[in-house]
């Protein structure tokens, strides 16, 4: 199963369009700013299912700033980031997941891609797909119960 992991789109959703097409998802995540091209992605792709999670730039009514799902056998969890101080450093937040009984942490935010795997949990942040200069994406990929995460440029 691959996975389509973004963050930070900042209005910009043609970069999140072409990611959809070259990746070609069986599911996408959103990890916040702004949630609203989430839902218009998932407007323009209904086929494919979409989860997500605010983040700081998103006013208003949203709930659910950490999310706990599982897909493949594999349980993930999502944040945008701000609410555990990922900028800092993302010690809190690989805390949280392994308190959750993550195997995959997902976070945003600091608009730097990262991916780290420590033996039991790996830590990805896609960067920022609404970067002008340099947009960034991840995939999660779930074989046999088993993730595997990776970062791109979008060229």
């Amino acid at each position: 199963m691959r996975i389509l992991v973004l963050s930070d789109s900042h209005g910009c959703v043609d970069p999140m369009e072409q990611c959809v097409e070259r990746v070609q998802p069986q599911v996408i995540l959103h990890l916040g700013d702004c949630v609203r091209d989430a839902q218009r992605l998932e407007e323009r792709y209904p086929d494919i299912p979409l989860l997500g999670v605010p983040g700081n730039c998103d006013y208003g009514g949203l709930d659910q700033p950490e999310r706990l799902t599982e897909l493949g056998g594999v349980r993930i969890l999502m944040m945008h980031g701000h609410t555990r101080n990922v900028k800092s450093s993302p010690l809190a937040a690989q805390y949280a997941a392994r308190e959750y009984g993550a195997d995959v942490l997902l976070f945003g935010h600091t608009h730097r891609p990262l991916v780290d795997y420590d033996g039991m949990l790996y830590t990805m942040n896609p960067g920022a797909v609404g970067d002008y200069r340099r947009p960034t994406y991840g995939v999660l990929t779930i074989e046999n119960g088993r993730a595997d995460c990776a970062v791109f440029v979008l060229k």
